[in-house]
This record gives structure tokens, C-alpha cells and sequence, in this order.
């Protein structure tokens, strides 16, 4: 069974100039790829007619699918519907059916329809209506030369309303299409490049029908495997086969699979063990703490943090020491010993952790240079810290910096693969 493959196209200046994101693409591609659909390419152009027709010629001839988003309000700049005449050869026509939900939409808010908002009902002859009930600019459905064309609006929650109840399953129809199926094993604390040298061996016996990709991202890296069958039972049963074999190869950078994200892990983790934990932040301005509490329930484990920005916050509250700070500096193993160690006690928690370091771009020495981070843990058992040399970008070194803590966390408490490992 061959994989349809699409094109999506999104219309708009306001795209192109930075002004608003392009969530349109990622939302459609996410639902295409559900049901089997191979996206091959993202075309972003301006509400131009050459532009349109250019991108829409070239797209006809690699896809079996082109979506179109943008151009279909009722202002002079909306060009997309005239456009598409043109493409496809025919003319503009009063759709009745569309005609009547524009009025019943102005009517219901007891708006006054103009004479420019009928013309949002005027659609190509040779297009198939798809009703907008969250706005008044319709969808159209084209089927032209064994290829589909649906072009629809560009406002991101009415195209994802008319995707999931129109456009997806009329594709799922008109075309037979393969299953695919993701799997994430996700890590943290290793490279990509180091990941991909310690799985060489088992990367190049993959069947054929899976694929992986590597997504890096602030020092995690997600293993993306990708099966591809006419039977998902069966694609479903070999992807975890692969997971199998894989993963004693790299258990102890893996915290879990799919939807799981580092920091709910390891604070069920701690909830789990009965341990609670407080944060000490100083570079990392809170971050560490939000990563944490961004999550229902993390009152279960997660006491309380000290953002200890200046020195007098760190002597006063946290109990770093004046000569430590005078000595040592701020940035160094000596002050975030005594950080991890302070919250512990001031917060009472059994697990105390701390950051202190120049995230940037500013503030860097010669023998402290931007990306300078040491990080601190302290429990019952122990106070230890460790040294990073990260980046020069700010809010990098901030996240990779929370995400390497807190994987220094699941490590210290004996995280356990073994409540991860696939059945």
C-alpha cells in the first residue's frame, strides 16, 4: 500500500513578516500524519496570485495532497478563492448553502451583514462546500487530476475544527492509506552523538518498515521510531520488539517513554518514595521550581524554593556563608554546597537542591566564562555538587541546566527502569 503524500501550503504576509506563528502547519501535519499521510513539505507565501499559483503547480506534481490555509476572508487582500479560479479554470458562483450559514451567522450575533460578507458564500465552481461553523469563510474540497486540493481558513482553531470533522475523514476515504505508528524512548544526560555511537549496531538491524530519528532538545534527546504497515497491531508489536533490545544498551539515560516529561517522572518518583524536595535557584531564576509545579499534584513532594538572587538572600536566608561568598564568589562549588544544604534545613525536606552560575550573555570572566553553572544536591546521606560549561544563550543554559538537575535527582534516588519497561 503506497503512502499518500501531501503538501501544505499556508497563505499570509503576516506569517512571512514574524507577526503571528505558524501553528497551522504543525497542527495539520500532526493530523495527517495520524492517518498514514507522509507530509513532505511546509510552503509558506505571500498573498500573492503568481506566488499562489507557482506553489500550487509545483505541489501538484510531487503530492497527492495539497492543503491550503489563509486568503479566504472578505477583504481585497483575500485573493486565495480568485486564485484558485484561476488555477483550476472556472469561475466564482454564489453557493446557497454557504450563503445561508454567512446570514444565519451575522443574523444570530444580530450583526448587519454588508454586501462584502455575502461574497464569502461566492466559491469555485468546481469546489465541494465544507461548512465553517466557527466562522463565516468556508472550506473547499477539489479533486483535480487524481489529487485533492481543500483549501480552508486561516484562523488556526476554525482550520483545526474543519480538519477533524471534515477534511480527515474524507481523506481516510478517498485514499487507502498505511498506518504509522511513533514510539519515543526518551533520555537525558547524553549527547545525541554519543546515543547514536552507542546504538550504531542496533540502528542499522532495524526492519526496514521502522525508522529512527534523533530529536535533541536542552539536554535530553527524544529516539523517535517510526513504523510504518498495513497491520498497526502488528507495526505496534514490532516497534516494542525493538524497544526490547535496546535498552539495556542505554537504560540509565532513559526516564521514560511517549508522553512522558522529566520532571513529572522524577516528582512521582519522589512522591512514590515519601521523599520531599525544595529548590534553591540563583541562575536559573525559578525555572527549576515552575518545572516542577507546572504539574497537578506536585504539592505531594515539592515544599517550597528560595530564588536566592543576590548574595544577601543567599547569607540571610539560605546560610551561605560571607566569607564563602567573599573567597569563592557566588559561582562556585563552595556556595552551592552550602545552597543545597541551607534549603534543606530552612524548608525541612529531605532532599535540597541549588544552582548558582552566569547563564548570560553578560557577567562572564576569563577563568568564569558565560555558561559557568554548578549545581548542588544535598541529602541526608550527602552534599555534593557539580560543574557545567554550557552556552552563551540565556534561557538554554537556564532549561538545560534545570533538566540536568533534575535528572541528577532521579539518579540519586535509584530511579527504576524496570517500572518503565514495556510489557
Amino acid at each position: 500500500m503506497q503512502t499518500p503524500l501531501a503538501e501544505i501550503i499556508n497563505i499570509g504576509d503576516e506569517i512571512l513578516y514574524g507577526q503571528i506563528t505558524n501553528t497551522n502547519a504543525q497542527g495539520m501535519s500532526e493530523a495527517l500524519n495520524k492517518i498514514g499521510v507522509n507530509v513532505v513539505r511546509h510552503t509558506v507565501i505571500n498573498d500573492d496570485e503568481n506566488a499562489i499559483l507557482k506553489a500550487l503547480e509545483e505541489a501538484e506534481k510531487r503530492c497527492d495532497i495539497i492543503l491550503l490555509t489563509g486568503g479566504l476572508g472578505p477583504t481585497k487582500d483575500d485573493i486565495t478563492k480568485k486564485t484558485l479560479c484561476k488555477f483550476f479554470g472556472t469561475e466564482l458562483v454564489m453557493n446557497e448553502e454557504a450563503l445561508a450559514h454567512v446570514s444565519a451567522f451575522f443574523s444570530k450575533r444580530k450583526i448587519e451583514m454588508l454586501e462584502i460578507n455575502k461574497w464569502q458564500a461566492a466559491l469555485p465552481s468546481n469546489a465541494t462546500y465544507i461548512k465553517n461553523s466557527k466562522g463565516t469563510a468556508p472550506g473547499m474540497w477539489f479533486e483535480h487530476n487524481g489529487k485533492v486540493f481543500v483549501s480552508m481558513p486561516g484562523v488556526p482553531y476554525e482550520m483545526k475544527h474543519l480538519m477533524e470533522y471534515y477534511v480527515v475523514p474524507h481523506l481516510q476515504n478517498f485514499f487507502q492509506t498505511p498506518h504509522i505508528v511513533h514510539k519515543m524512548i526518551k533520555t537525558v544526560g547524553v549527547g545525541e552523538s554519543y546515543l547514536a555511537d552507542k546504538i550504531e549496531t542496533w540502528e542499522d538491524n532495524l526492519p526496514p518498515h521502522i525508522r529512527l530519528a534523533y530529536l535533541p532538545s536542552f539536554g535530553m534527546v527524544r529516539l523517535r521510531l517510526t513504523g510504518i504497515g498495513d497491520d498497526v497491531v502488528q507495526v505496534e508489536k514490532d516497534i516494542e520488539a525493538e524497544v526490547k533490545k535496546v535498552l539495556p544498551t542505554i537504560h540509565k539515560s532513559v526516564y521514560g517513554f511517549d508522553d512522558d516529561e522529566l520532571p513529572f517522572v522524577v516528582g512521582r518518583m519522589l512522591a512514590n518514595q515519601g521523599k520531599t524536595l525544595a529548590t534553591a535557584e540563583s541562575c536559573t531564576g525559578g525555572f527549576l521550581a515552575y518545572s516542577f509545579t507546572q504539574y497537578a499534584g506536585s504539592s505531594d513532594f515539592f515544599t517550597g524554593s528560595v530564588v536566592a538572587y543576590s548574595n544577601e538572600v543567599k547569607m540571610k536566608v539560605l546560610g551561605v556563608e560571607a566569607e564563602t561568598l567573599e573567597k569563592q564568589g557566588a559561582v562556585s562549588e563552595e556556595t552551592v554546597l552550602q545552597m543545597a544544604a541551607g534549603v534543606r534545613k530552612a524548608l525541612g525536606t529531605d532532599i535540597g537542591v541549588a544552582t548558582s552560575g552566569i547563564a548570560g550573555p553578560g557577567g562572564g570572566t576569563e577563568t568564569k566564562p558565560v555558561g559557568t553553572i554548578w549545581v548542588g544536591y544535598s541529602d541526608a546521606e550527602q552534599t555534593v555538587a557539580t560543574l557545567y560549561q554550557l552556552t552563551e544563550d540565556r534561557m538554554v543554559n537556564i532549561r538545560v541546566t534545570s533538566n540536568l538537575l533534575i535528572d541528577w535527582i532521579r539518579r540519586k534516588n535509584g530511579y527504576n527502569l524496570k517500572k518503565l519497561q514495556v510489557e
